[in-house]
């Protein structure tokens, strides 16, 4: 062991400038409002109710309400001294079948997450897709289909217009290998397929 070696962690080692301390969620475990506004089921609402999937047979359908109890949540996300937040976007409650025009209500649920986070000095870490497809969607066959990621695409564009000139930190995919095998190949997340040819395609 050298000398330099020896020397106390706090010595040698510091955080970055501009190193942000945050936390992470993703919508179907924290929004609720699951039939709120528009919103239409995901595949996370479906598998939920499935008998033996999930714990206690929970649902996302109340959570812990942040959809209507943001405002409280970014205050206490403030006086945690958090600098940065990654949410993630329901796609669900943007853009109910997968497809076609946004509903604006589901939209200015994000802006005015999105403008609460800014006001408060914490940066908004946007991602995309946290493992809740549009049950719609998983009914047309889901991931393993490649018009799904045509899809997504066009979910991307509608969400970038909405927050692009707000947010400047984004995740296209949560987990994806989580998404096509756990979702796919397992069976233990949703969609909870148990196909290896299918997990494949969806990777």
């Amino acid at each position: 062991m050298t000398a330099s070696d020896a020397r106390p962690l706090t010595a040698t080692r510091r955080f970055p400038p501009g190193f942000l301390w945050g936390s992470a969620t993703a919508a179907y475990q924290i929004e609720g409002a699951a039939q709120e506004d528009g919103r239409t089921p995901s595949i996370w609402d479906t598998f939920s109710r499935t008998p033996g999937k999930v714990f206690e047979g929970h649902t996302g359908d109340v959570a812990v309400d942040h959809y209507h109890r943001f405002r409280d949540d970014v205050r206490l996300m403030k006086d945690l001294g958090l600098s940065a937040y990654r949410f993630s976007v329901s796609w669900s409650r943007v853009q109910p079948t997968g497809r076609g025009p946004a509903v604006q209500k589901g939209l200015d649920f994000y802006r005015g997450l999105t403008d609460e986070l800014l006001s408060a000095g914490i940066t908004p870490v946007l991602t995309l897709y946290h493992w809740d497809l549009p049950q719609e969607l998983e009914d047309a066959g889901g991931w393993p289909h490649r018009a799904t990621a045509e899809r997504f695409a066009d979910y991307a564009g509608i969400v970038a217009d909405a927050l692009g000139d707000r947010v400047q930190r984004w995740t296209t995919l949560n987990e994806p290998w989580c998404s096509a095998f756990l979702g796919y190949g397992s069976g233990v997340h949703a969609p909870g397929r148990t196909d290896p040819v299918a997990a494949l395609r969806a990777a």
